[in-house]
């Protein structure tokens, strides 16, 4: 028996379209980031300190507990939520596409958001805070007591217990924004097929 490699060409006259439509993608990443900082500007200002800042200093480390966390979840959550939509919906229109090549790519596409988003936030954090880090570094009071043992461990506990919230908020996202993208994608193809009917 021989495999067969089955190949797809577009109808003639028509060329084909690509498999990822960067332009969703980036809108949907830009959309993702801009939601992130509406919602934890929004957040501090009912009194969560959700912000890189926030949880990087050593006052918040010492009042951080789950509800900042969760806080922090939410925010990564519905951020990534509303960028995979909009990639959903913005992006190129698929025709003659298999149900399950159309799901896949539309959750391809979500996750691409949100990767862009992830690391384009972390490149302007570093891009922004780190020309100030030396300088808030040697402005901060130096502590006049060493912290005790105790207290080291709470601290790399509560180091800990940040890193697992924002793991967890990491893998929720992108899960939500590869949903969203479908979500997304599927209200596009029916928008299409009520215009075309």
């Amino acid at each position: 028996m021989t495999d067969q490699i089955l190949s797809v060409a577009a109808p003639p006259g028509v060329l084909p379209q690509p498999a990822i439509s960067w332009s969703a993608v980036w809108a949907g990443a830009v959309v993702a980031l801009a939601s992130s900082l509406l919602l934890t500007l929004a957040a501090a200002g009912v009194g969560y300190d959700t912000g890189l800042p926030g949880i990087a200093t050593r006052a918040s480390l010492k009042a951080f507990d789950p509800m900042v966390g969760a806080v922090a979840i939410v925010v990564q959550v519905l951020s990534a939520a509303l960028g995979g939509y909009v990639a959903g919906r913005t992006r190129t229109v698929w025709t003659n596409l298999h149900d399950d090549e159309s799901h896949f790519r539309d959750t391809a596409h979500g996750l691409i958001v949100w990767a862009v988003a992830t690391l384009a936030g972390v490149l302007l954090a570093a891009t922004v805070l780190a020309p100030y880090a030396d300088a808030l570094a040697a402005a901060a009071p130096q502590p006049a007591v060493v912290p005790t043992a105790a207290e080291a461990q709470r601290a790399a506990g509560i180091a800990a217990q940040a890193s697992l919230f924002l793991a967890i908020g990491m893998l929720l996202s992108a899960f939500v924004a590869a949903v969203g993208a479908r979500i997304g994608g599927l209200r596009h193809e029916e928008m299409h097929l009520e215009l075309r009917s």
